[in-house]
């Protein structure tokens, strides 16, 4: 004897009665027990954002440890630069190679924005790690460079207070030593790149290891100041040509 097959129609309404059973259900042990429902999360950016304090600590401040910078407040041009620089694999980074590899330009945008929206105060800088002497040598190459070699001063790309210059240079200060010295590290080694013309991987390969670790030194035990905003423009053209924008399409990068 054959069996019946079951029409659309009795299995439409049969889906419908037991979406409304189980509506039912779920509102009665809610009554019941309000505890038992999941929390309501917001959908909002900042909540999403939520991962990146694991590494960048609450609202982008930076944590104790020494490898992972600030991002709070820094310039939005810069920051969407370097998701950029991760994303497409100028910077090396598995966390954030994972984490960027599918986001769009314009949300990567939107999430700059809002680190770099965020005005939150600095902590006061760790004591001096080096000897006196190194530390005079890392401030005179930071406010003067060193003109026999070709090398320019930090200031003179990174402001005159070293916040930063808008909208795409960082600034210096509030980051810590070991941070400093591991990006250095990478331009001098290739690990990290930015857009041609890369002055930044030009000016690292100038630094011997005791430059490298005095300018890193000098720069961590500074305090930050009260308005740690980028300056708006330099009063100068930079010292060299540096690729602080993407290359048109089509460009070399």
């Amino acid at each position: 004897m054959k069996t019946k097959k079951p029409s659309l129609k009795s299995a439409v309404h049969g889906l419908a009665l037991g979406l409304t059973l189980l509506a039912a259900f779920s509102a009665r042990a809610a009554d019941a027990d309000p505890a038992a429902l999941p929390p309501a999360v917001p959908d909002t950016l900042a909540q999403r954002l939520q991962a990146c304090t694991l590494c960048h600590g609450q609202e982008g401040r930076a944590t104790a440890s020494g490898y992972f910078p600030r991002i709070a407040g820094k310039p939005a041009a810069y920051l969407y630069h370097q998701l950029l620089h991760f994303r497409d694999g100028r910077r090396h980074n598995a966390g954030m190679s994972f984490l960027l590899d599918h986001m769009s330009d314009a949300y990567l945008r939107d999430i700059a924005g809002y680190f770099a929206g965020l005005d939150l105060p600095y902590p006061p800088p760790s004591p001096p790690a080096a000897a006196p002497a190194a530390l005079t040598r890392g401030e005179a190459l930071v406010r003067h460079g060193d003109p026999a070699r070709g090398l320019p001063a930090c200031t003179a790309c990174h402001g005159a207070a070293m916040t930063g210059v808008a909208p795409a240079v960082p600034g210096l200060l509030g980051l810590p030593r070991d941070y400093l010295i591991g990006q250095l590290g990478a331009w001098q080694t290739g690990l990290r790149h930015a857009f041609e013309p890369d002055c930044m991987g030009r000016i690292a390969r100038m630094l011997p290891p005791e430059d490298v670790s005095a300018v890193a030194g000098w720069l961590a035990a500074q305090p930050v100041p009260a308005n740690a905003h980028p300056q708006p423009a330099l009063a100068q053209a930079m010292p060299m040509e540096c690729g602080l924008e993407p290359p048109r399409r089509g460009g070399a990068q």
